[in-house]
């Protein structure tokens, strides 16, 4: 086997950017939820505190309190999910990479590696909004993902993990389809509960 650099991650680097990196599965989970929650699960949970305030003494109702602290909950979800709507820089993993070689890892690349043990495993490097471990998706800004940054096939590359230093070595680097888990919506959401009619989906 090739042995190629063995190179070190660069300083940390905040988790959130100007920019949210994102495959274009991603960004449609995110507004799928956020339109979930702006047309079905607000509206609901609106009713249902509309519904206790008019049952009387507010101050001793569960169902209005609850509600009330729902709302406060729905309203910080559905401004965060548009702050990342809004910063969306849409990477599809399949198209051409200009001045980028297919061959080293970027955003979007899907990894095989080995440990020093000789262990393999294959991950995906994605946004911080599409991060699903069950799948293997990692994010860009990870330890993991800053330490396969740039590298290519024959490659060291030196992890500094929770339990020490590791070294990794890059096996294969491929860009492909990744894909995303879709946004599903809750069974115990209100909105479900009272089967307000689904919105069709859009971009």
């Amino acid at each position: 086997m090739r042995k190629g650099f063995t190179r070190k991650p660069q300083g940390d680097e905040p988790a959130t950017r100007r920019k949210n990196y994102i495959t274009r599965s991603g960004l449609q989970r995110l507004k799928d939820e956020h339109r979930f929650l702006l047309t079905r699960e607000r509206p609901a949970v609106a009713e249902v505190v509309a519904w206790a305030a008019s049952n009387g003494d507010r101050s001793e109702n569960a169902d209005y309190q609850y509600g009330k602290r729902r709302l406060r909950q729905i309203d910080g979800r559905i401004r965060f999910l548009t702050k990342r709507i809004e910063a969306a820089e849409v990477v599809d993993p399949e198209a051409p990479r200009a001045g980028q070689p297919e061959t080293r890892t970027f955003f979007g690349a899907t990894v095989r590696y080995a440990n020093a043990a000789g262990a393999e495993r294959v991950v995906s490097i994605v946004g911080t909004d599409e991060v699903d471990l069950n799948r293997n998706h990692i994010s860009w800004v990870s330890p993991l993902g800053r330490a396969l940054m740039k590298s290519a096939a024959g490659d060291t590359v030196v992890l500094q993990a929770p339990g020490g230093t590791e070294y990794l070595t890059v096996l294969e680097v491929c860009y492909e389809h990744i894909s995303v888990e879709p946004f599903r919506e809750p069974p115990g959401s209100e909105a479900a509960g009272k089967g307000l009619p689904r919105r069709r989906s859009s971009t």
